[in-house]
């Protein structure tokens, strides 16, 4: 199992409540059980830690560059918290999202919100106390329910939970249903990213670089990533940039019907 890194700087309730992610049992066990369906029952990509350690940098860059050019996270202007606490929104969010996949992949992102309540009282036990508790649970569920495209984000919180999860699209995120002989246009296509990287941009705070080995990639933009921006709250904040090389790279040897 992987652990979940993200660079916590000077934030030590997110310090702790990172150590209490990596060390909580139950979690692991939702994170293995989310893959099971996932992996061995769909042939999908891996929805667990490794999805979860990604998802969770980039949300929590993303946030920090917004931060840094004068936007107030959900938490700050909304309950009179700091930024160091939506930081620990962001990385919650991040990391219990996709757990009602555990349950069945339709509709997880309602059973994530519905298992998510005593995990998260538990991670947040005597790092926060009421009423902030309450508050910190109430944006963390909210960001979490709003990378669903059927929810769009009231927060730049659940705006960058939602625009990272479509970031996990390198290559190496779709070797599993590739290998396992799902050759279609989402496989294929996330075969076609060799990288993904969040960055401070020049004209707007975000910028996110992405470069390919094939232009079939740009159907992990153009139908997957483009959505997900343009209801994220922040597509006036976000910068994306692609490269193709002219020498593109052949992933499809053959297809058979």
């Amino acid at each position: 199992m992987v652990a979940i890194e993200v660079p916590c700087l000077a934030n030590e309730r997110l310090k702790a409540v990172l150590e209490r992610i990596n060390a909580d049992e139950e979690l692991r066990a939702l994170w293995k059980a989310s893959n099971i369906n996932a992996i061995d029952r769909l042939g999908y990509s891996d929805h667990g830690s490794t999805h979860v350690r990604i998802v969770a940098r980039n949300a929590l860059r993303m946030l920090r560059l917004l931060m840094e050019a004068g936007h107030r996270p959900g938490a700050v202007l909304n309950y009179g918290m700091r930024p160091e606490d939506a930081e620990v929104v962001v990385v919650l969010a991040s990391a219990l999202h996709d757990i009602g996949l555990s349950v069945h992949r339709q509709n997880h992102e309602e059973f994530s919100v519905m298992l998510s309540a005593p995990i998260l009282r538990r991670l947040l036990g005597n790092v926060y106390q009421e009423p902030e508790l309450t508050f910190v649970v109430a944006e963390v569920q909210h960001a979490m329910i709003s990378h669903h495209e059927g929810f769009a984000p009231y927060t730049i919180e659940g705006g960058v939970v939602r625009v990272a999860d479509a970031l996990d699209m390198e290559k190496g995120r779709a070797r599993i249903p590739f290998a396992s002989g799902s050759v279609n246009i989402h496989s294929v296509s996330a075969l076609a990213i060799d990288k993904v990287r969040v960055g401070k941009g020049k004209e707007r705070p975000i910028l996110i670089d992405i470069t390919m080995n094939n232009s079939a990639g740009i159907y992990q933009v153009d139908e997957l990533l483009k959505e997900k921006i343009a209801r994220s709250g922040l597509r006036e904040l976000i910068t994306v940039e692609v490269k193709v090389p002219e020498a593109e790279s052949r992933i499809v040897k053959e297809l058979r019907l």
